[in-house]
């Protein structure tokens, strides 16, 4: 397994990191038990993979820590407390974010987590992440239950990343989830270069939904794209947007193609991926640790997509 040093952490994890949330949460979201969602992980971990990253909302933690019961020191973990509470999205106290620390240390099996993630914070919660509940990360950091902080953006409702580059100019996290992927390529313009300027951290989400696995879910994604103005109707084929790749002799699929598009960034380090299926489990692994995109491939998708900020690829 390929590695890379996850800014300034300082660590070398593998540049596979298993999520464990998403549509899948580890096979658990169709049915899978905890048991089967522990073998996943299990499976991850002989795989080489040393990056695992839950959260409670995903009901995922407990399966990782059965499955890191006696590897603890394989892997470098991460979890998330929202920072908003319910569905009116109210923000959560100090007292919270240390009661939902306390519960994923609990399920995890774990006396510390490595990063620990304020959960899909947006841009209207951040004042008060950064004034309320960044300082009782600190507390808790030197209490020594927290290696290193964390954020993450709701991409889905945040695709321009309006929240992450406020975190990273004001310097208090050590890691950044963000999303990126070929469709939705702002990141490179808005977020790279900051937390490389900054030495943070950046796990990437999204490189594989929706619009990249469905053939229709993409097509009517472009169109409104197209509709939009943010992608040439004229430059685009409209009833197979990418297949292009697919026509490309040394790319496998559109799938390949978006994971080893995400893998070779510069400013992109740990490459997210989420299954409850061991050989899926095994071909996006190779999948992230293929070699670059030919140059040609990568300077269509910047001509096709370059200018889109408003899809999140789901």
């Amino acid at each position: 397994m390929q590695t890379v040093r996850l800014g300034r952490t300082n660590v070398q994890v593998s540049v596979a990191g298993l999520g464990c949330g998403g549509h899948s949460r580890l096979g658990m979201a169709r049915g899978a038990d905890v048991h089967q969602a522990a073998n996943i992980v299990r499976r991850a971990l002989d795989l080489g993979v040393s990056f695992i990253d839950t959260a409670r909302a995903y009901g995922t933690e407990e399966a990782v820590g059965e499955a890191i019961a006696g590897r603890r020191d394989q892997v470098f973990l991460s979890t998330k407390a929202g920072a908003g509470r319910g569905r009116d999205g109210a923000p959560i106290t100090a007292a919270e974010l240390t009661e939902s620390l306390e519960g994923s240390l609990r399920r995890l099996g774990t006396d510390h987590v490595d990063v620990f993630h304020l959960h899909g914070v947006q841009p209207g919660q951040y004042d008060h992440c950064a004034e309320v509940l960044v300082p009782e990360m600190k507390r808790q950091q030197q209490a020594g239950k927290i290696r290193f902080l964390g954020v993450t953006e709701q991409f889905g409702g945040d695709t321009g990343h309006a929240m992450l580059p406020r975190a990273l100019g004001d310097d208090y996290f050590d890691v950044i989830m963000v999303g990126f992927n070929l469709v939705n390529p702002s990141a490179r313009a808005r977020v790279f270069p900051l937390a490389l300027a900054h030495d943070v951290g950046t796990l990437i989400m999204f490189a594989v939904r929706r619009q990249l696995s469905d053939p229709a879910a993409l097509r009517e994604a472009v169109a409104g794209l197209v509709a939009r103005g943010e992608v040439d109707g004229g430059r685009v084929d409209l009833a197979d947007p990418l297949g292009f790749l697919r026509d490309h002799a040394g790319i496998g699929s559109v799938v390949e193609a978006a994971y080893r598009f995400c893998r070779h960034e510069p400013g992109a380090q740990v490459i997210l991926t989420g299954t409850g299926d061991a050989a899926h489990l095994e071909a996006n692994l190779a999948a992230i640790q293929a070699p670059p995109l030919p140059a040609q491939v990568q300077a269509r998708l910047a001509d096709l997509f370059g200018r889109v900020d408003s899809v999140s690829g789901n």
